[in-house]
């Protein structure tokens, strides 16, 4: 039995399978991790969501923002931008099923044998990894509820920068979201700056891993969302899996028990 982690697939199904392949992944012993962004913007969205769904048993998906998003036009009835390339998604008549198994899924996880904490964006520094999980699942109960549809609706926006929840249970949900999601950048008082997205070398902001809480931590925490890292964080416990697949660079699948990476394009 063997357990990995696969960076985001953003519809790149050929490549997801290739690594599967490689390691000879056997879903009926072997437990595979996904951080997310499953699909938009690559070719085949249709074709790695029917994979996940008809292996789910054997797999665990911390939902990513594109994720969320597809979710939120399913129940809201909205129709997703053009550049996310989700037409066959929206056509199939899986659809509603696909969107009702991701709600499903969690937006981190911990692997305590592993000491490994898992999720799409990261986690805050300010945040345990106990307090992690505890506002993962306020934000999970939010989105498998009956009132889901009006957590989907208040979802968006970059103005809510906060870390911590503490105000009405929408904006929490926000905040939640932002952080596991969509976090890259600190501003100097730890709040979220949603707006940069490039590599921290072209920018004065401070990127969430690099903050003085994570060092000397044993903790390996494994994230996807940020492309523009290149799988470098120059950090040891600090495991950027999100290598860029569907722009032109490699997917990424780490060992779990050997640590072993996998590259393919």
């Amino acid at each position: 039995m063997a357990n990995y982690a696969v960076g985001d697939l953003q519809g790149c199904f050929t490549p997801f399978l290739k690594l599967l392949s490689e390691v000879n992944f056997n879903p009926s012993k072997d437990h595979l991790y996904l951080v997310g962004d499953l699909i938009a913007r690559g070719p085949d969205s249709l074709s790695c969501l029917e994979f996940v769904y008809q292996n789910q048993d054997s797999i665990t998906v911390t939902l990513g923002n594109h994720d969320l998003h597809f979710i939120a036009c399913n129940i809201l009835g909205k129709q997703p931008n053009p550049k996310d390339n989700l037409s066959a998604v929206f056509s199939s008549k899986q659809c509603c099923s696909y969107a009702s198994y991701l709600r499903t899924q969690p937006l981190a996880v911990f692997l305590e044998k592993q000491s490994t904490f898992i999720s799409h964006a990261g986690i805050h520094p300010s945040w345990s990894i106990e307090q992690a999980l505890a506002y993962a699942r306020i934000a999970e109960k939010n989105y498998r509820s009956e009132e889901a549809q009006l957590f989907f609706e208040n979802m968006y926006g970059s103005k809510e920068t906060n870390f911590t929840p503490n105000k009405d249970p929408l904006t929490n949900f926000k905040t939640i979201v932002n952080i596991f999601t969509r976090m890259r950048f600190l501003e100097s008082d730890e709040k979220l700056n949603l707006y940069e997205k490039g590599s921290p070398k072209s920018s004065q902001l401070q990127p969430w891993f690099d903050h003085p809480r994570f060092e000397n931590e044993k903790t390996r925490y494994i994230f996807g969302h940020w492309a523009a890292l290149e799988g470098k964080t120059n950090k040891e416990n600090m495991i950027a899996l999100d290598t860029g697949c569907v722009w032109g660079g490699n997917m990424t699948l780490l060992n779990l028990g050997t640590n072993e990476y996998i590259l393919s394009k």
